[in-house]
């Protein structure tokens, strides 16, 4: 950060005054620059926000008159922001099979984070953990273990939610549910059971499945978690539940695959508020969070997204995964894209970085701090647009 401190002392005042493309520009209690790079012009997206946006027209001489007020819609989740801390999923594979013993999460992590503006945490889990047998009980000795941790979580702030995050890939040791693998019942099996914990806690959401992927039919898939919202409401649970589509929750894929399945499915409790779309997308150049370096900031692709869920219900959707390496080109390329999240709301409710947790500050996409000082990534990408 030091070579960057020097070089703006070295700018001169014009560039000091300036924001990056897709940074925020202006909005109720906004102190920062107002100005734009080269290429954007300031747009007001609500009154608390306005941003950077490339094309957009020059403000006029009435640009700076309030937006009209933004309307949310009753029921939807809130602005959220935050970090998955994992550790529980560690050893599980694509195929949903899994080897490991599970690794707690450091606690110290969900006050830290919470103090610096965080107030979502993603928590993901093991299935054979959770119910060693499939469609068998919860093992008490590793939900105990587990809730210690939600429970940190929901500890460390009044107003932060805490994603339960069943982390399998909508399979059981190589085999799809209801397609040659467990049955609808046996998946949701594990959620009733979880609500019947976990349902009196409205700032508890319900992440039904990590990432489907390689799905042979995707009409079968969404009849599993239909039955699986419904199985959860028969259990008396309200909570907020995360549906997710296939190709491995992909924001890119779900307008033109899963999404128009999925938006399809209904809530026991009426309406459609409490079902919130669960999104993935990474920026390395093969979109599998597996490189350092960023390539695309996304925000075409979450452009797409957005129009589609407002012209599909006003639904909401959380990008639940998405990340880079501490990297110049994460900073600025992950900048952007949780830029333009935080400007959709309330259509795109927040996001959760991949990761902290038990991962160590050698991972190639960490966000781990390194003893109290934080990773470059979550200073200069993740932290400026928490909620």
């Amino acid at each position: 950060m030091l070579k960057y401190a020097l070089i703006v002392l070295a700018t001169t005042s014009v560039v000091l005054s300036q924001q990056s493309t897709w940074g925020q520009c202006g909005g109720i209690g906004w102190s920062g620059p107002t100005a734009c790079a080269s290429g954007s012009n300031c747009q007001v997206l609500n009154p608390y926000y306005s941003q950077c946006v490339p094309g957009a027209p020059a403000p006029s001489s009435t640009a700076s008159a309030p937006a009209p007020s933004q309307t949310v819609p009753t029921g939807f989740l809130p602005r959220l922001g935050g970090v998955n801390t994992a550790g529980y999923d560690f050893s599980v594979a694509t195929d949903g099979s899994f080897t490991g013993t599970g690794v707690t999460p450091p606690a110290s992590q969900f006050p830290h984070f919470a103090n610096e503006g965080a107030n979502l945490f993603r928590i993901p889990f093991a299935w054979q953990l959770m119910t060693p047998t499939v469609g068998g009980t919860i093992n008490s000795s590793f939900f105990s273990t587990y809730d210690q941790t939600v429970q940190a979580a929901l500890n460390s702030g009044p107003n932060v939610y805490v994603i339960v995050d069943l982390h399998n890939y909508a399979r059981w040791n190589g085999q799809i549910i209801a397609q040659g693998g467990p049955t609808n019942a046996q998946f949701a099996s594990i959620w009733t059971q979880l609500a019947a914990k976990y349902g009196s806690n409205q700032r508890i959401i319900f992440g039904i499945m990590n990432e489907p992927h390689d799905i042979p039919s995707v009409s079968t898939w969404v009849d599993t978690v239909q039955q699986t919202v419904n199985a959860i409401r028969a259990a008396g649970a309200t909570n907020y539940l995360l549906l997710p589509g296939s190709s491995w929750s992909s924001a890119q894929a779900f307008p033109t695959e899963a999404g128009p399945l999925l938006v399809k499915v209904t809530d026991p409790l009426g309406g459609t508020n409490k079902l919130i779309f669960d999104v993935h997308k990474y920026l390395d150049s093969d979109n599998s969070g597996t490189h350092p370096d960023c390539t695309t900031d996304n925000v075409s692709v979450l452009q797409t997204l957005v129009s589609f869920l407002q012209t599909n219900g006003n639904r909401q959707a959380i990008l639940s995964e998405t990340g880079g390496g501490n990297t110049a080109s994460c900073e600025q390329l992950l900048g952007n894209e949780l830029a333009y999240v935080k400007s959709a709301y309330p259509t795109l409710a927040g996001f959760s970085v991949w990761a902290a947790g038990a991962f160590d500050t050698t991972y190639v996409l960490t966000v781990t701090p390194n003893g109290n000082q934080d990773q470059p990534l979550w200073v200069d990408a993740v932290q400026p647009n928490l909620p």
